[in-house]
């Protein structure tokens, strides 16, 4: 068993690692959400800003009558397709 030390095993794992990155934001802001954090810190509001910029796509794809679940069913699948997306990608430049 050889193990290859190159440039598509580092992209693959700078791909793996943004991903995280990108989820871990978006999930600070539904756990700052559902802690019912103060929008008025300069933190909360970057992760807010960030994590709606990067969910942009589908913060508002559903319509359930209560807002969390809204934020978490929204910004959370955002979450779950770019981790399953990133590390898919990574996954496949370490096979080739």
């Amino acid at each position: 068993m050889t193990t290859r030390t190159g440039s598509t095993t580092t992209v693959a794992r700078v791909v793996a690692v943004v991903a995280d990155v990108m989820a871990f934001i978006i999930g600070l802001w539904i756990l700052m959400y559902l802690l019912d954090a103060n929008r008025a810190n300069d933190l909360v509001e970057f992760v807010r800003e960030t994590a709606r910029w990067l969910a942009g796509w589908s913060h508002d794809l559903f319509t359930f009558d209560k807002e969390w679940a809204r934020v978490v069913a929204g910004y959370g699948l955002a979450a779950v397709v770019y981790l399953f997306i990133g590390h898919a990608a990574a996954g496949a430049l370490r096979r080739r």
